[in-house]
């Protein structure tokens, strides 16, 4: 699979900042440049596939950067995935303190916007329903915002919703415990993409 135009940007950005100075020597803006060249620094991603990171809670931030560095984020089937490889690349090599240092700063960044698109009410409020039934409140919050290694949903990319909850389903992305898998067992792939829906749209 071709890497896309981000990947290929994010892996030259980091090959700059490799060639250049030692990366503990340069301020926290410049070293997360190349992450925000995907992310986006306004906290909301406008790349397909790509989460936003605005609002996401530090600590959760900093588990995930260490399962892309320990290459553990995704199964094997899926190590091949451009946008595996390129967050596996960018984490290489960093530090613990290091990967501190950058989930503390990214967590700063303002939190996504829900689109001027409010969604088709029927399909919103039958979402809505799927998400007491299920659970998702229960652990990321009424706002569907997160908490210490619980990540915020609310109005992420609907894209990366589909993909994670797909992944989440069928094993090709592990949870912390399981739990991710065992609600999403008896949901359906349909449901899967209403929940993607709602939650991309959250008020």
């Amino acid at each position: 699979m071709m890497l896309s135009n981000c990947a290929r940007a994010a892996i030259a950005a980091l090959l700059i900042c490799v060639a250049g100075q030692p990366l503990n020597a340069e301020p926290i803006a410049e070293r997360t440049a190349p992450c925000l060249a995907c992310h986006s620094e306004s906290g909301q991603s406008e790349t397909a596939g790509v989460p936003s990171l605005g609002g996401q809670p530090a600590p959760y931030l900093l588990i995930q950067l260490y399962l892309f560095r320990e290459r553990q984020r995704a199964a094997p089937e899926k190590k091949d995935d451009p946008l595996i490889q390129v967050m596996t690349e960018m984490t290489r090599g960093l530090s613990d303190d290091d990967l501190r240092n950058f989930s503390d700063y990214l967590a700063k960044l303002p939190a996504p916007k829900p689109p001027d698109d409010t969604g088709d009410a029927a399909r919103m409020q039958a979402a809505r329903t799927l998400i007491t039934q299920n659970r998702c409140n229960s652990c990321h919050g009424l706002d569907l915002g997160g908490r210490d290694n619980i990540p915020r949903i609310a109005d992420q990319r609907e894209d990366y919703l589909v993909k994670t909850l797909r992944d989440y389903k069928s094993n090709a992305r592990h949870g912390y415990d399981g739990v991710m898998a065992e609600v999403l067992a008896p949901v359906t792939d349909q449901q899967i993409v209403e929940l993607a829906y709602y939650i991309a749209r959250f008020r």
